[in-house]
């Protein structure tokens, strides 16, 4: 195999520690990794040999942490101001958001809401923030009785839109989505509109046919340089929801965890050239939002216990890099996100072994150390780490 392939693994909301400024998002303690950890459920010997315990902000947990281990690892800082999935994948791929996503505590303005529910034809409830479980639990035995759709938000930004299958068909609640997405500009430019179709009886439950629907990236990102210049850009899971699309040559999507290691194991089994971006969503989605530290470090677990099969399928001049987006500290009374550190795992044959580079003021020197291993210049937010 002569082409080079790197695969960049984002472990949704796996955070290694409260950043300098969390205090000011109501994050304060927060620590993603520990918090799971606390349940006493974490097992990833794994990641363990490849220095991740030896990370800033989780180097404690282990009295025998390796001294020597093969791979490259630290953490990063988010430079951009938010801590949601949108400015985090951005900020990976190379753009630093300036100024945050605009959020809405007290609900969307009634008069978006009043065009929105003309333009679809059904009218809307609750347009609150809410837990996606709560939010079915108490307003769907109404949408069931009126065909009304469950409209509501989060701490980060976001507009959702639950409904029930077999009342507003999943296609055409993608529909709805589709105009909210449309109407959303401007000061209600929210990063993401997302469909969250549930099914069953009451107390109802979720089903996997969730979609993203994202704000286009505002300028050019790692994924559309590669792309301009012939590399494949392969997606995993939600990343061609995150990224509208852009940059991307080939997509997958994939309904958990274990399908998007799955798929992101058959890329390692083909010959390509380029980078293989996967999300793994699940430990932010289901464990992290819902404050299930045992979830979560079953969740991290299983994880480690696929890496030595990926760790065999890597040629010789192919590279891992796994990382994280922000927090979701599943002790904390939040359920939201949280500012965190995120923690940069990289291994490879030509990569740097056993070294710790500390604290990088950014995520998107992930970017930049991309584009540089593709022999690529460019004027991407980032500093090359080697």
């Amino acid at each position: 195999m002569n082409n080079k392939r790197i695969f960049l693994i984002v472990l949704d909301s796996v955070g290694v520690g409260e950043m300098p400024d969390a205090a000011a998002y109501g994050d304060e303690g927060s620590n993603t990794v520990k918090a799971a950890a606390s349940s006493g459920l974490l097992d990833m010997p794994n990641m363990k040999k490849l220095g991740f315990f030896n990370i800033e902000g989780i180097d404690d947990m282990y009295d025998d942490s390796p001294s020597s281990y093969p791979a490259l690892v630290g953490r990063m800082a988010e430079a951009s101001r938010g801590k949601d999935t949108t400015t985090g994948h951005w900020e990976i791929a190379g753009i630093i958001s300036e100024q945050p996503m605009p959020t809405f505590p007290n609900g969307f303005p009634q008069e978006f809401i009043d065009e929105f529910s003309e333009r679809v034809g059904r009218p809307c409830v609750c347009n609150k923030p809410y837990s996606g479980t709560d939010v079915i639990r108490d307003y769907g035995k109404e949408h069931e009785k009126t065909g009304c759709l469950i409209v509501y938000t989060s701490a980060d930004s976001v507009f959702q839109i639950a409904a029930h299958e077999s009342i507003v068909p999943v296609d055409e609640l993608y529909r709805c989505c589709e105009i909210a997405r449309e109407m959303l500009t401007g000061d209600l430019a929210v990063g993401r509109v997302i469909a969250r179709p549930f099914e069953g009886e009451w107390p109802y439950k979720r089903t996997s046919r969730r979609h993203d629907f994202s704000l286009v990236p505002p300028k050019n990102t790692m994924l559309d340089e590669l792309k301009e210049r012939g590399f494949d850009v392969l997606s995993v899971g939600k990343i061609i929801d995150i990224f509208a699309g852009k940059g991307i040559t080939e997509f997958v999507r994939t309904k958990d965890n274990a399908e998007g290691i799955e798929k992101t194991i058959e890329y390692m089994k083909k010959d390509f050239n380029g980078l293989c971006f996967t999300n793994l969503v699940d430990f932010d989605m289901v464990y992290g939002h819902r404050n299930d530290a045992p979830g979560y470090a079953g969740a991290l677990s299983y994880f480690d216990s696929k890496l030595p099969e990926m760790l065999r399928l890597l040629g010789e001049d192919d590279i891992l890099m796994i990382t994280a987006d922000h927090g979701c500290d599943p002790v904390t009374p939040s359920t939201d996100h949280s500012r965190e550190y995120v923690p940069l795992v990289i291994y490879g044959k030509n990569v740097p072994r056993g070294k710790n580079f500390g604290t990088r003021s950014t995520f998107s020197d992930v970017a930049a150390t991309v584009l540089k291993q593709f022999g690529i210049a460019s004027d991407i937010k980032g500093t090359a780490i080697f």
